[in-house]
């Protein structure tokens, strides 16, 4: 990051067409250090009319965006993942302090971004089209695949690099132009050192928009007729309304929304290794992530022990400033998220759950949390619970872990940890979820995947690999006739 002594561009801007700028009515929002509550810097606060300008700039810009050869747009993304590979220092110290999270989950999200970029180069010389069979002679029958124009895209804060990367280079890969809105929490590497990097490599101004600000600019963006489709990453909530508003206008959506995931503990397990996959899922980035795994279903002759295991090693976790050697957990993302969490856990408590480890922590600090005596009608159950809090449930069979699993309107991600992976394998095709992984984490994430949820998990297609071609781009039916017709009239 610069010192103060050489500010840096997108210190209380906005990214429109190719420079930063100040927002129309001059807001800017001030972001903070999660562990120390320090000012970090700021973003502008992008007015509806900000939005609007951002959308038809975008709009006129992406016709000769589309227009641009593959090869162009390829070389460009190769560039930004080489910048991005080069300044993976500062991008990951920035994560660290913007989001609250540890060195390695920094990490990740520089390593996952360079790779959203190397898939997307590859996708932008994918096949567009396939000829098709007629009857009629002489007829040439194409099916082209063609840009959609501007996509809005709406970001969370939790992931706030990869998420925003792998949405937003796939999409420019095959021809759109992109208005970004990244979260208030996370606008700097959510958001304007995105465009920085973009900016570098030579995008051409206009095609790329980054307009942080509030609820707002997000009704604005999705309301905004000059934009083609909307793709939102967040909660179920705000997931709906969005899909309310686009669908209204008959814009394409893409959906991809909350989790209460379930890792489901066979009796055949090895418990040493369902305890590490269970802390993890659990308690990675203080369960902040849509992948967290929320409800823990044990076969009962193995629960004592998962649940004395599970709690052992949330007994060992450092919580602190994540920037600190040796620190496994950081601050939650906010006050709000916070006291949700405590309010959660206290009704589960009152009701007769009982908290086996962690449960408090000062500020916006939580400890890691195991807790049993739940119930299937506990909140603390059936809600995602976006905190570092594992709430464990005896079953008696097979058959009732999956009919507990799949109690759920949710349909994002499960697991399933057994001795036997031809029964994994069984189980995990007759689960709801839209990605099962045996023998391992619920928080697995890959740039060529297909990436996605059902039900309230999702809403559109999947991220990852040659899904996005279908995602960002819609089919056009092209005929040439290279005959003369006849027809009656």
């Amino acid at each position: 990051m610069p010192t103060p002594s050489t500010p840096n561009p997108w210190d209380g801007a906005l990214y429109i067409s190719g420079a930063f700028v100040p927002a129309e009515n001059g807001r800017t929002s001030t972001v903070l250090d999660k562990a120390r509550q320090e000012p970090l810097g700021a973003a502008g606060w992008a007015s509806p009319a900000d939005l609007d300008r951002a959308a038809r700039e975008a709009a006129a810009a992406g016709r000769a965006w589309a227009a641009t050869d593959f090869g162009t747009r390829a070389d460009l993304l190769r560039n930004v993942a080489e910048q991005l590979r080069d300044r993976a220092a500062e991008f990951s110290d920035l994560i660290v302090r913007e989001t609250g999270s540890i060195r390695g989950k920094a990490a990740y999200e520089v390593a996952g971004a360079v790779d959203e970029l190397y898939q997307a180069a590859a996708l932008a010389g994918a096949a567009l089209s396939e000829t098709l069979p007629s009857r009629a002679p002489g007829r040439e029958s194409v099916a082209e695949r063609v840009p959609l124009g501007v996509v809005g895209v709406i970001t969370p804060w939790n992931f706030p690099l990869v998420l925003a990367m792998r949405v937003l280079a796939p999409a420019l890969a095959v021809g759109n132009a992109v208005v970004l809105k990244p979260s208030p929490h996370t606008p700097l590497s959510g958001g304007l050192l995105l465009a920085d990097l973009f900016d570098r490599a030579g995008l051409p101004a206009g095609v790329l928009q980054v307009v942080p600000g509030g609820q707002d600019t997000g009704e604005a963006l999705t309301a905004h007729p000059d934009i083609a489709m909307v793709h939102f990453t967040g909660s179920s909530a705000v997931g709906r309304t969005i899909a309310r508003e686009a669908g209204g206008q008959l814009k394409k959506v893409s959906l991809e929304l909350g989790g209460n995931n379930a890792l489901i503990v066979l009796e055949d397990a090895d418990l040493e290794q369902a305890g590490q996959i269970g802390a993890w899922s659990a308690f990675h980035y203080q369960g902040q992530t849509c992948i967290t795994a929320g409800r823990h279903i044990v076969l009962r002759p193995v629960f004592d022990r998962y649940v004395a295991d599970l709690a052992a090693r949330a007994a060992r976790i450092t919580v602190g400033d994540p920037s600190q050697d040796g620190v496994g957990l950081g601050p939650m993302i906010s006050t709000e998220q916070r006291e949700r969490a405590r309010k959660l856990l206290a009704e589960a408590v009152d009701a007769g759950a009982t908290v086996v480890e962690g449960g408090d922590g000062e500020g916006l600090f939580h400890r890691p949390t195991v807790v049993t005596g739940v119930t299937r009608d506990m909140a603390l159950w059936t809600e995602e619970i976006f905190a570092p809090i594992a709430p464990v449930l005896a079953v008696d069979s097979e058959q009732e872990a999956l009919a507990v699993a799949n109690d759920t309107p949710y349909g994002l991600v499960d697991a399933v940890v057994t001795g036997d992976p031809e029964r994994g394998r069984r189980l995990a095709r007759q689960l709801g979820a839209a990605m099962v992984h045996v023998n391992d984490s619920t928080c697995l994430d890959e740039a060529q995947v297909p990436f996605g949820g059902r039900g309230a998990s999702g809403l559109g297609g999947r991220a990852g690999g040659e899904s996005n071609l279908h995602e960002f781009t819609e089919l056009r039916w092209l005929t040439v006739q290279h005959e003369p017709v006849a027809y009656p009239y």
